[in-house]
């Protein structure tokens, strides 16, 4: 029914997929010169989708430019809170109290307010690496120091090490957790035990706790979301950040959903968080939630065909990389450390050596040497030439065919 095949140009459109990876991925200052032009790259980092966005949000955003008039905006009334409320119920047996919900452009600048809230000067954030780095930079931010705990992998999947993290939870100038459920970039969907054992001990810590849930709609067929807050009824201590963003391919409308049943956190939000919203936004999360349920259901089927793809191509092409199909989200976490010295900046490697935009293990904090991050959300052609590119080039560095400097070739 829909054509996740379709090949979008987005040239000219100011996406940062397109026009803004020099800066990004490789701070450049104008000077860089790579082999392959500017459109001639598989681009496979950052996270937003290659899909168009359903029509059913489409149509949304149309309905409201009928109206004519885009003043200040803010949600009032309930059928935004009902829409969402209704997904969430509907998808995870999870509800909240409408005052609690607030509004936010991203789960990004809600971090950044959030961390300032909670923590004090000389208190500190705990997160778990490979990390999303912008977890670490909402600390550095405000000033606060970042502690990690490292995941333990272990063929490919990525484990808890509580015995660690228990430790550092117990650091009474500990006073934030930062979880990314399910987790960015490895792809865990935590079980229930896992986040049970997370939220007891945070919480037996006097830890207030935030719940980045931005993938949670984003798993493979069969895989079930359990919302954190869903385990803790009783505690207020846990802000939950959902959005539409990932889900429906709408990160550019910068709309979030921030649920915090604290009153004190909650009134400090408001009083200084500035407070409206943009129109279109509002119309096509609300559509998104209301109507958006086949559409997904689709995407989440053509995303683990792509998936499977990306395992089998690897095992045959670099059979000593290490690659876990993700439980979520359409990244792939790739280890290609068995190829290429750590040494290597592999965004670097791959723009130049294959034409390929993808985040390397450099962009993830720590515990994370030796990985690519691949976005699998693309047409499955775009998918066929990435990979095969990704896969010439290791081989011809592996074969002696080039040398590599980070500068560029030797």
């Amino acid at each position: 029914m829909y054509n996740f095949d379709e090949i979008i140009d987005r040239k000219n459109t100011n996406a940062m997929n397109t026009d803004g990876f020099r800066e990004y991925i490789f701070k450049d200052d104008g000077k860089m010169v790579f082999p392959f032009k500017d459109d001639e790259f598989i681009r496979m980092w950052v996270a937003d989708m290659e899909f168009a966005t359903p029509d059913v949000v489409i149509e949304g955003i149309k309905e409201r430019l009928q109206k004519r008039i885009f003043g200040y905006t803010r949600v009032f009334g309930n059928d935004y809170y009902n829409a969402f409320s209704q997904w969430c119920n509907k998808r995870y047996g999870w509800n909240f109290k409408k005052e609690h919900l607030v509004m936010s452009n991203g789960v990004i600048p809600a971090l950044f307010e959030l961390v300032a809230h909670i923590c004090q000067k000389d208190e500190k954030v705990l997160f778990f690496t490979p990390s999303y780095a912008y977890f670490k930079y909402a600390a550095d931010n405000s000033g606060r120091e970042s502690v990690v705990s490292d995941l333990i992998e272990q063929e490919g999947r990525f484990e808890i090490d509580f015995e660690d993290y228990r430790e550092k939870a117990a650091d009474p100038k500990t006073k934030l957790l930062i979880l990314c459920n399910p987790h960015n970039p490895t792809g865990r969907v935590w079980n229930q035990k896992e986040l049970q054992e997370i939220g007891e001990i945070a919480l037996e810590n006097d830890l207030w706790i935030i719940s980045d849930e931005i993938h949670c709609d984003l798993l493979r067929v069969g895989k079930h979301h359990i919302p954190l807050a869903k385990l803790f009824p009783d505690s207020d201590r846990i802000i939950t950040a959902m959005a539409p963003s990932k889900t429906f391919n709408l990160a550019g409308l910068m709309i979030s959903n921030i649920i915090i049943p604290n009153e004190q956190i909650r009134n400090h939000w408001l009083a200084t968080h500035y407070n409206f919203d943009n129109p279109l936004s509002i119309a096509a999360a609300q559509a998104a939630y209301e109507k958006g349920q086949p559409w997904l259901e689709e995407l989440c089927i053509y995303l683990d065909k792509n998936f499977s793809y990306a395992e089998e191509y690897l095992k045959e092409n670099l059979p000593e990389a290490r690659m876990a199909i993700s439980e979520s989200t359409y990244l792939a976490w790739v280890d290609v450390s068995h190829y290429l010295s750590t040494d290597i900046h592999l965004p670097l490697f791959f723009a130049y050596e294959a034409g390929v935009l993808l985040e390397g293990g450099n962009m993830f904090v720590s515990n994370s040497d030796g990985f690519i991050r691949l976005n699998l959300a693309c047409p499955k052609a775009i998918l066929e030439e990435g990979l095969r590119r990704i896969c010439v080039a290791v081989n011809k560095y592996k074969n002696g065919e080039i040398t590599w400097k980070n500068n560029g070739v030797s």
